[in-house]
């Protein structure tokens, strides 16, 4: 009897050990679960939408910098899908002295201090929030040091969970560069009845007033070797833009074998023309043109397959101002013999800075000609969106047809998106533009 005593109790204390060790490693992951924090990146979900004047403040890969004007307002932009609260707090230092920030979501203001050089977290208080997307403003109020401090993430107790917030999460593969950008939309026109025979494509835009800012383009003839539209380059220059893509691969126009570059054939009267890279390479041309919004304006894209394998290309752009067509370029693509395919419009914005600006367009009135001469209106179209909107980390999106014109909107973190995929029809149109294509350039 007592052998098994002996033999059982030994059994029974290491059992009870590893129990005790399991219990102890579930509390502590609970623990672990309780104290969670989703960290949401300050380098790809933030902007300086206040900026001082002279101020220096900038947002980086790794959090804010150069934070030194009470005026600048850096705001943050987070998505959640249900109303609720949000308890919010962030690892913050300050390099010298102390400082006091504010805070402000949906009108409440809070302010809080902070002082150390050694990076510390900081509780930024429960906030109530709205379905869809939430503005975070933080401002600076006083501080005895050169900058207010230095913030890299803002934290969010896990109350709700990560599938349920709306932000770039990472900065793989250059999200934080591509979320700040915002996301990229498209038409995609069905030209399923004319596929292969179109010589002449016609579209117009028009940009509603304020929906204009630096960094738009507004791309109204796409084809499948190239683009052709209108840009906001900066607050004193607009351009119109035609590029055409080499059939050689690469993103730098010096590699490009000289049978396979694109040949300028022609340009019309102060078109600035050349070479590009970067998204691809090939033949660039734009013209400096101070475009306006809220009025429309007319593209008009021919393709000609001609002798020794080559295809040209040639845009023309409608100035409402000159009354008269303008030539923007003529280019000629080696080891390509096609009419016009793949026909669509996009709006981008390409500034970091302007990312959290809405920016709006009408697509409207787009006729085809075929290789025969016959006008073809195009009234159906597929909305579709670049990667940083399939990911979901930006939600500002949509597109479709309203008033018998298409759209396309992007960024300014609206919450009625438009699902990616989804199809529109408009009427079609009964008269085709007036154009004498013969006293073209």
């Amino acid at each position: 009897m007592n052998k098994i005593v002996l033999t059982v109790f030994p059994f029974l204390s290491v059992l009870f050990f590893y129990t005790l060790q399991e219990r102890s490693a579930l509390n502590n992951k609970v623990q672990e679960q309780d104290n969670a924090k989703i960290a949401v990146p300050l380098g790809g979900n933030s902007w300086v939408t206040m900026e001082a004047i002279n101020g220096n403040e900038q947002v980086t890969d790794s959090g804010w910098i150069n934070w030194e004007n009470k005026e600048a307002v850096f705001s943050i932009y987070i998505g959640v899908n249900k109303p609720g609260k949000l308890k919010l707090s962030a690892m913050i230092n300050v390099p010298s002295g102390e400082s006091v920030i504010q805070l402000r979501i949906n009108g409440v203001k809070k302010e809080i201090s902070v002082k150390g050089t050694k990076e510390k977290e900081y509780g930024l208080g429960e906030w109530e929030v709205s379905k869809g997307y939430n503005k975070i403003d933080v401002s600076g109020i006083s501080r005895t040091g050169p900058v207010f401090a230095l913030i890299k993430d803002i934290l969010i107790e896990e109350n709700v969970s990560d599938k349920e917030l709306v932000y770039v999460k990472n900065n793989a593969d250059n999200y934080f560069y591509w979320g700040r950008r915002g996301p990229s939309v498209h038409i995609n026109y069905d030209i399923s009845k004319v596929e292969n025979s179109i010589k002449w494509f016609y579209n117009e835009i028009k940009v509603p007033e304020n929906n204009d800012p630096v960094g738009s383009y507004f791309m109204a003839d796409g084809f499948g070797e190239g683009y052709f539209g209108m840009q906001v380059n900066s607050p004193i220059e607009r351009r119109v833009l035609f590029s055409v893509w080499s059939p050689f691969a690469t993103n730098d126009p010096s590699a490009i074998p000289d049978d396979k570059k694109i040949k300028l054939l022609k340009k019309g009267e102060n078109v600035y023309a050349g070479e590009f890279g970067n998204e691809g390479a090939g033949g660039q041309s734009y013209l400096k043109y101070n475009w306006k919004a809220g009025e429309t304006y007319a593209f008009l894209l021919k393709a000609e397959p001609v002798e020794n394998n080559y295809t040209n290309y040639t845009a023309y752009f409608y100035s409402p101002e000159q009354k008269k067509w303008l030539l923007i370029a003529s280019f000629g693509r080696p080891a390509t013999q096609t009419y016009l395919t793949h026909l669509h419009s996009f709006l981008e914005n390409f500034e970091l800075n302007t990312g959290y600006i809405t920016r709006k367009a009408y697509y409207q009135n787009q006729w085809v000609v075929d290789k025969e001469g016959k006008w073809i209106s195009l009234n159906k179209m597929k909305f579709t969106a670049d990667a940083t909107a399939r990911k979901g980390y930006r939600k500002d999106y949509k597109g479709g047809a309203v008033k018998n014109v298409f759209f396309l909107q992007n960024c300014g973190f609206f919450n009625d998106s438009i699902s990616i995929g989804t199809r529109f029809v408009r009427k079609k149109n009964t008269v085709h533009p007036n154009i004498d294509f013969a006293s073209l350039e």
